[in-house]
């Protein structure tokens, strides 16, 4: 079962905070798989591949603007979370499920990246936006191609089964959604952010993901008209279960969770790029 929080808006810092704290709880066994969905005020994340020269504007522009900037310990290179944008966060402990393939019982790193790209394919194409994959990079993109209202999806796999790559496209493509995560003994933090009703001038601020070959897109863009992100988070918890084969639980707040007795940490964790030094993957 993976338990689902709505959370509002957060600034980083603070869902950093939470993300370690209910990974040491979900290590522990003390809570199960947990899936986040929030918004982020500005704020650029530098993963752990991230170059600083793909910031393009300046500390003052930043500054300026209400831009925050952080390292963290993901995957990835440079990206963008904002208003109107989708962040889901799973915390899963992988171990708990099988791959799909009949010869491993553990999901492994790669497979879980192709799940969440799956999740994001599922539910694009709920709001009748086609997207697909691109060989050699992570994420998803939105296609040319409309779906006009259709199921049909791109590149996907039977519930809980594998995912095979979409076959090359010359086609133009924008990208819709990132994905950056990082797994340590198993569990999995960070995750994807859709763009739903972002701003994308925003991602001029930076060269997204280190990829200037390829321009950004929203959800809102392709369809000429904003949704509503609950609408979305609904879709999402539901591909969420139907792609990882688990029942769905709503929470109303965070004391569902944890109960009244577990707090967020006040203070963050230090030294971001030397944390937890056991068995750790990154994946972007």
């Amino acid at each position: 079962m993976i338990s689902v929080l709505q959370l509002g808006t957060f600034d980083y810092s603070t869902a950093l905070r939470l993300q370690q704290k209910l990974v040491e709880l979900r290590k522990e066994g003390s809570i199960g798989d947990v899936l986040l969905l929030l918004e982020h005020t500005p704020v650029i994340t530098l993963g752990r591949n991230a170059k600083a020269a793909n910031v393009l504007a300046s500390p003052e522009q930043l500054a300026k603007g209400g831009v925050e900037v952080f390292e963290c310990d993901r995957g990835g290179d440079v990206t963008f979370h904002g208003p109107g944008q989708l962040v889901c966060y799973p915390i899963f402990d992988l171990r708990g499920f099988s791959s799909g393939d009949g010869k491993r019982k553990t999901l492994g790193a790669v497979e879980f990246v192709r799940r969440l790209e799956e999740v994001l394919i599922r539910t694009c194409a709920d709001f009748g936006i086609a997207t697909k994959r691109v060989p050699g990079l992570t994420g998803v993109w939105a296609s040319p191609t409309k779906l006009g209202g259709s199921t049909r999806h791109v590149g996907t796999a039977t519930p809980g089964g594998p995912v095979e790559p979409e076959a090359p496209s010359n086609n133009e493509s924008a990208k819709v959604a990132a994905i950056g995560v990082h797994i340590s003994r198993g569990v999995t933090t960070h995750g994807f952010a859709l763009n739903v009703n972002t701003d994308l001038d925003y991602f001029n601020l930076i060269i997204p993901c280190g990829i200037n070959s390829k321009p950004v897109t929203s959800v809102a863009k392709e369809l000429g008209n904003p949704l509503s992100l609950e609408e979305v988070a609904d879709s999402v918890s539901r591909n969420f279960g139907t792609v990882f084969n688990s029942q769905i639980l709503w929470l109303e707040t965070l004391d569902a969770l944890l109960g009244p007795s577990v707090g967020i940490p006040m203070k963050p964790p230090t030294e971001l790029r030397k944390l937890s030094k056991e068995e750790e993957t990154f994946w972007a």
